[in-house]
């Protein structure tokens, strides 16, 4: 029985053997004979061509029938590819959801007016033109486009370092709008450029973390109003507004304007808590603000309370939107300082738009170009640079109003903006006693959705460096600035992918019995290495000078230890080392040096290496350099062929698992 099993297993290895010599060439030459990878050149081409080549309704591959100027007009405007099949049914829901949007944008626009330290009617004209824009461009059926809470307060934050809004608001205003036609022309071109790539560099935590913190300073600004203060602070910074409000408290101010203040936010969230709680009720929370607005105003106006000390809006402008072109300075002293407030605009309103967007999409089940809404946004805030508006974007407390109450597509944002022309037409002389608490309340009820608690929790317990990254954006934001919030979010998360980088996971490979796979013997124990062989994985995209060092020494350490280990104890010698590229998608010169010295190293103490499944532009550089040179025909497509391969070649023994 022995002596059969013995010249059974020997005629195993033997077939083996042959069996493997003649594959392996074969394998080698699938793996080095595979296409070039397209250029750098290509690939640029590629990009350009897919930016500026409009694409078929629906995504499919085949020539429409329709001409190439009406394919090219649906691409651009998707109005016309969804108002051909647009009904009477929809139209009605669409009405009741713009009404319904009005009610609460109309309030909310004239406090985010506020915030952004311009008229209040500013904050109304923002919600005419820019709605209307999107509505013909933009993909998304539910957004609410208007003015924000956090643009609104970026842009007063930055704007006002280089002009006092107090001491010069015309040219306050005209930097504004400056700001805002350079935010949309940046918004376009990462619409037609596919550029989207950028808005992606503000990752999920440091949202949660940046929206947090702005919506503490916001809440913080909004005690001006509330407290009815004539002196305030224009810094941001919590230590700055708390010394503000500490120093305003000595000086003589009216109860009335806090009592106000107060009521209303209470009345305002009691009616989101029942809206929330009964489902059919969720105009009430809707049309809350609207009703205090009216409430507020008719109770200052019967009780006289703005003689008292009550701080009212008084003259707002009536009129449709007026020009503002010729108030666009593209070559002034400040175009250098309205450029990078721009940037930071475009990236913070196309995160928090294509966010809103998404989030509705996914829960009615379609998908949303993300490149056609750039261009939509863009659009929108260049006509409404011209149009006396500033950055407009999706609102998310709008949008959930606009979902709850039944809007079928973008006709609601039109039902919205033409309410908001009537309003600005005949009602504008009605705002006059409107308290400045009322407003200030307005604002503070919405903070409370850009406070995500929970989320943070969820973040700590996910990724500790993500919560880092939150959590520095969130300090930043409260302690220093807008701007220094969003720099060291961003400063802690290329940290991260440096480190990460640095430090890439190289992990030992075992066999699953009864498989053949290979996988990491830390994370599943139960893999059996293999006798002789060391297969050793790199878990890094791109083997180059910032990792190729780290990864080369802890390779022949590796190694260095196992054949210490085998001296010492009844083990058979390594005889082979296969490294599983599978993960190195790109390898520049550092990382081919590195895989040479490897190779060296490897030779020097007389194991044979072998390559297993580099990736496509690795294999290529791989050619170009010759490393192939070395191993010869010891690439192989998969781990398990490797293995296989050194086994019988080195006439080791045969697989254990």
């Amino acid at each position: 029985m022995e002596a059969s099993a013995a010249v059974e297993s020997s005629a195993t290895v033997s077939v083996f053997e042959v069996s493997s010599n003649k594959q392996r060439p074969d394998t080698a030459k699938l793996v080095l004979n595979s296409p070039s990878p397209p250029s750098l050149r290509e690939e640029l081409v590629g990009v350009v061509g897919k930016a500026f080549r409009p694409r078929p309704p629906g995504g499919g591959g085949r020539a429409p029938r329709c001409p190439w100027i009406l394919t090219a007009l649906q691409c651009v405007f998707p109005v016309l590819q969804w108002g051909r099949t647009y009904t009477l049914k929809s139209f009605r829901s669409d009405v009741m959801a713009g009404l319904t949007l009005a009610s609460l944008g109309i309030p909310q626009s004239i406090g985010y007016a506020n915030l952004a330290k311009l008229d209040p009617q500013y904050g109304l004209y923002t919600s005419v033109v820019p709605p209307l824009i999107y509505a013909v461009m933009g993909t998304s059926r539910e957004i609410a486009i208007g003015p924000v809470a956090v643009v609104s307060l970026l842009l007063s934050s930055m704007i006002q370092k280089v002009v006092d809004p107090a001491a010069d608001p015309a040219t306050y205003r005209s930097l504004v709008f400056t700001v805002t036609f350079l935010a949309g022309v940046f918004q376009v071109s990462f619409g037609l450029f596919r550029l989207g790539f950028l808005v992606d560099f503000l990752s999920h935590a440091a949202i949660v973390g940046f929206m947090g913190g702005a919506a503490i300073v916001i809440g913080l600004q909004q005690l001006k109003g509330l407290l009815g203060l004539s002196h305030f602070t224009n810094s941001t910074d919590v230590v700055s507004v708390v010394m503000a409000v500490c120093s305003a408290l000595h000086d003589p101010w009216h109860t009335g304007n806090f009592l106000i203040g107060c009521s209303f936010l209470v009345f305002i969230l009691t009616t989101r808590f029942i809206g929330r709680r009964y489902k059919k009720l969720f105009w009430l929370s809707a049309i809350s603000p609207l009703l205090s607005v009216i409430l507020s105003t008719a109770a200052v106006y019967a009780t006289r309370a703005d003689k008292h000390g009550v701080k009212i809006i008084q003259k707002v402008h009536a009129g449709l939107n007026p020009s503002s072109a010729k108030q666009i300075h593209l070559n002034g002293p400040h175009t250098t300082e309205c450029a990078k407030i721009a940037v930071i605009c475009a990236v913070i309103a196309l995160t928090e738009a294509i966010a809103v967007g998404r989030s509705f999409a996914s829960v009615r089940g379609y998908k949303l170009d993300g490149n056609k809404e750039m261009l939509a946004m863009g659009f929108s805030n260049v006509a409404g640079s011209l149009s006396s508006c500033y950055v407009a974007t999706g609102s998310f407390s709008r949008t959930a109003v606009n979902f709850s109450a039944g809007a079928r597509s973008t006709v609601s944002n039109i039902v919205m903006s033409i309410t908001v022309v009537i309003t600005l037409e005949l009602f504008m002389k009605l705002l006059y006693y409107t308290p400045m608490a009322v407003l200030a309340s307005i604002i503070l009820s919405a903070l409370p959705g850009l406070i995500d608690i929970k989320e943070a929790c969820n973040i700590w317990k996910i990724d500790k460096m993500d919560f880092l990254i939150c959590l520095g954006a969130f300090v930043g934001v409260l302690f220093g600035s807008v701007e220094i919030g969003l720099a060291v979010a961003l400063a802690i998360s290329f940290a991260k992918i440096i480190i990460q980088s640095l430090r890439p996971q190289v992990e030992v490979l075992g066999r699953l019995q009864g498989t053949n796979i290979f996988c990491s013997i830390r994370q599943y124990p139960v893999a059996c290495q293999t006798p002789t062989v060391l297969p050793i994985r790199m878990d890094t995209s791109f083997l180059c000078f910032i990792n190729a060092t780290f990864i080369k020494e802890r390779i022949i350490e590796w190694v260095r230890e196992e054949l210490e280990n085998s001296n010492g104890k009844a083990r058979e010698r390594i005889q082979a080392v296969v490294l599983d590229m599978s993960s190195v998608v790109n390898i520049d010169t550092s990382g081919l040096t590195a895989l040479e010295e490897i190779h060296k190293e490897l030779v020097s103490l007389g194991i044979q290496m072998a390559i297993a499944s580099p990736g496509w532009k690795a294999v290529q550089k791989m050619k170009v350099s010759r490393v192939v040179d070395r191993v010869e025909d010891w690439i192989f497509v998969t781990v398990g062929e490797a293995v296989e391969a050194c086994l019988a070649a080195h006439k080791g023994t045969a697989l254990e698992c």
